[in-house]
């Protein structure tokens, strides 16, 4: 069956489901700063920053950074596996910016003794995002690419040989019920069919790449994609699940066959093609632009955060 990963960076949710691994995002960590628990993190974090920001808008963006590696180090003391963290949403359209940040985020852990073995960097699925993870995982740091709506930007991932990548189920359903003004079962939901679909695809071609499911809205697109590598789930749908007496049978298994798709390359050679076949999709177009602005609006929010308690 599926390895379920948390969708929340609150450690007592983490203590209450027990997943194998979690992941967190800059609303994910905003949510859980709400908590008085999390509020010595932040002061840790302001202590050891040594560091100046060269951004004069954003001055504790790197706060920022080593207040998401604390949270991260105290949910790797609560799960076997991985945690996510995530680059920051601002260069998500800037390669370098994205791999300087990605190793940025590895050493504050390195100086914490965990290593990079037990970290996703998850970065944001834009055509510079996927170049940035084809270097860091050519020197091993292993990414989580997240903001996943079109089957460009899976075939491109998966040539580029990301480690994991997230589609989003459930916001492709938002987009299809905003603009087809209609309601979807959980059989014909939109975001299900996209991760069969991408989920077949990597198992007809061989690609190592797990397709970690992300961002659902009912328990029954969870129970359409049963069998996937991992689907991430936050702690409500994790709550209804565990009480739930249904049966839960697979419905995505590695040697179901049936692949729709011949096998498209999208290595770094390719832009153009990438670009016309993600900007045919515009559902893919929209969700990950307001995906990207809406990180970074949370980040801005957890930076004056962290403004108002250095004052």
């Amino acid at each position: 069956m599926s390895k379920v990963v948390a969708d929340t960076g609150e450690i007592e949710a983490i203590k209450l489901y027990k997943p194998v691994d979690c992941t967190t995002n800059p609303s994910l960590v905003l949510k859980a700063m709400q908590l008085p628990e999390y509020h010595p993190l932040l002061l840790d974090a302001l202590k050891n920053e040594k560091k100046t920001s060269t951004l004069a808008d954003r001055p504790y963006a790197l706060v920022a950074d080593r207040l998401a590696v604390n949270i991260g180090s105290e949910l790797l003391k609560l799960v076997p596996g991985r945690v996510s963290t995530e680059a920051d949403a601002h260069l998500a359209y800037d390669t370098r910016a994205c791999v300087d940040k990605a190793l940025r985020i590895v050493d504050l852990y390195a100086e914490k003794g965990i290593d990079t073995s037990r970290i996703y960097i998850k970065l944001a699925s834009t055509w510079e995002g996927i170049r940035a993870c084809e270097e860091l995982q050519k020197q091993g740091i292993d990414c989580n690419m997240t903001l996943l709506f079109s089957f460009a930007q899976a075939c491109a991932c998966a040539d580029a040989g990301a480690a994991l990548i997230s589609p989003f189920v459930g916001r492709i359903l938002d987009w299809h019920k905003a603009n087809k003004k209609r309601d979807y079962t959980p059989e014909e939901d939109p975001g299900v069919h996209s991760v069969r679909r991408i989920y077949q695809y990597y198992k007809a071609y061989n690609y190592n790449t797990i397709v970690m499911a992300a961002s659902f809205r009912n328990v029954g697109e969870i129970q359409q994609i049963a069998g996937c590598d991992n689907i991430t789930i936050s702690p409500n749908l994790l709550k209804e699940l565990e009480q739930s007496t249904e049966p839960l049978p697979y419905k995505l298994w590695p040697g179901m066959g049936g692949c729709p798709d011949p096998h498209i390359p999208i290595k770094a050679e390719n832009y153009q093609l990438f670009e016309q076949m993600h900007n045919d999709d515009r559902m893919a177009v929209d969700k990950l632009k307001e995906g990207i602005d809406n990180f970074a609006k949370d980040q801005r929010k957890l930076e004056e955060m962290i403004v108002k308690v250095a004052q």
